[in-house]
């Protein structure tokens, strides 16, 4: 089990430490970054940024006003020096911010997502479809840019709500009735497709068919991660782990969180972290299954106050035919237990820890424990060798 510890100014049982800020130095100087685009919304001075998510940030100002920008509805095409923008309708804008082109009113859901494929190309979540548009950059014969409408996809059944670029050959999709859909980059044909994420079996009780009812939400995939050769996708309270060789699930929580999963990363190491509506954020570790252990799961801090009920499905043997059939398993390996209400994403620091916000207008400033106290350490030795304090045993 890892050991976190809370920070930002609150210190359970003494544990919690302030680590200092290192500064980027003349790195920064050797690196220097060019201005991609303006966003103007504030009419004071802009004090605070915040990633949200994959695609969301956050800006506060002295002017009172906290702004929320959806980058996923924004795509730059490097090549072009453009980028685009997604609403009722897509446009082109140039650095200037001098609007090229727009298509005209494509639907009155809007586009909810935008991601860049090859040949100049972008794919649009609008509702249910899939649209693919490809951008014309002037020539001799024509001075003007265009914006065309290639292909409708219209595989999916419902909403679309996440889409992801996977890696240079493949992108996924996720719809509001659980549907996972794997497309090629290049032509757009379907690559795999999966929906068998929730299949109860007979033998469950009466309980567990209750809680397990088929709501919409149940089924919803909210969010995606990708590293290497699998897919990790957020389905309601559950956490799926497709294989994109294998074109099968083979690893599964399907009651990852007592409540609908909201953000979802994948970590070094073969792990992944989770947050909920249900206020908790779990670490999970992709085993094979020939290595699992036997361990009980601990229940956290709102089972053990009574505020939800136990899930005991988390500490047994999975029984049903899908689950036999994987290969891996998602094991629980650390709880972080501070937030009251749901916790709506955190974002992950390789070097710093996580940082975690909530309905409870929390934000929570977690260490990774056996890292800090290694570094604690390591210090120490660095201190007393430069004293002179440290010998050599005999």
């Amino acid at each position: 089990m890892l050991r976190w510890l809370i920070g930002g100014g609150r210190e359970p049982q003494g544990l919690a430490e302030k680590s200092p800020l290192q500064t980027i130095g003349e790195e920064q100087s050797r690196n220097p970054y060019t201005e991609l685009l303006v966003l103007k919304a504030h009419h004071d001075i802009v004090r605070f940024l915040v990633q949200l998510d994959g695609y969301r940030f956050a800006s506060a100002g002295d002017d009172g006003i906290v702004v929320v920008w959806n980058a996923q509805c924004l795509t730059v095409l490097q090549s072009l020096e453009v980028w685009l923008s997604g609403g009722n309708d897509l446009g082109v804008w140039n650095r200037k911010l001098d609007l090229l082109c727009k298509t005209s009113h494509i639907s009155d859901t809007g586009i909810s997502a935008l991601v860049e494929i090859p040949n100049n190309s972008v794919a649009a979540a609008v509702g249910k479809e899939l649209i693919i548009f490809r951008l014309v950059a002037p020539t001799e014969g024509s001075l003007e840019w265009n914006i065309t409408e290639v292909k409708r996809l219209l595989d999916h059944q419902d909403n679309i709500l996440s889409l992801i670029n996977i890696n240079d050959v493949s992108f996924v999709t996720g719809s509001h009735v659980g549907e996972l859909i794997i497309w090629d980059v290049l032509d757009w044909t379907v690559q795999a497709y999966e929906r068998n994420f929730w299949d109860p079996s007979p033998q469950l009780d009466v309980q567990q068919e209750i809680k397990l009812c088929q709501k919409p939400n149940d089924v919803s995939i909210h969010h995606f991660s990708c590293a290497e050769e699998n897919v990790f996708a957020a389905v309601g309270r559950g956490l799926y782990v497709y294989n994109l060789q294998m074109k099968r699930v083979i690893a599964c929580q399907k009651t990852a969180h007592d409540s609908n999963v909201l953000h979802i990363a994948k970590l070094p190491n073969r792990q992944l972290i989770s947050c909920s509506e249900d206020g908790s954020v779990r670490i999970w570790e992709l085993r094979e299954k020939q290595q699992l252990v036997a361990e009980p799961v601990p229940t956290g801090f709102f089972n053990m106050w009574g505020f939800g009920k136990v899930n005991k499905q988390a500490s047994q043997p999975v029984k049903k035919e899908q689950e036999n059939a994987t290969s891996c398993s998602l094991e629980l390996i650390g709880d972080l237990i501070g937030h009251s209400s749901s916790v709506e994403m955190f974002l992950y620091f390789e070097d710093h820890g996580l940082v975690s916000c909530s309905a409870d207008h929390l934000i929570i400033v977690w260490k990774n424990g056996e890292r800090e106290s290694g570094l604690r350490s390591l210090k120490l030795f660095q201190k007393l060798e430069e004293n002179g304090d440290l010998y050599r045993a005999a």
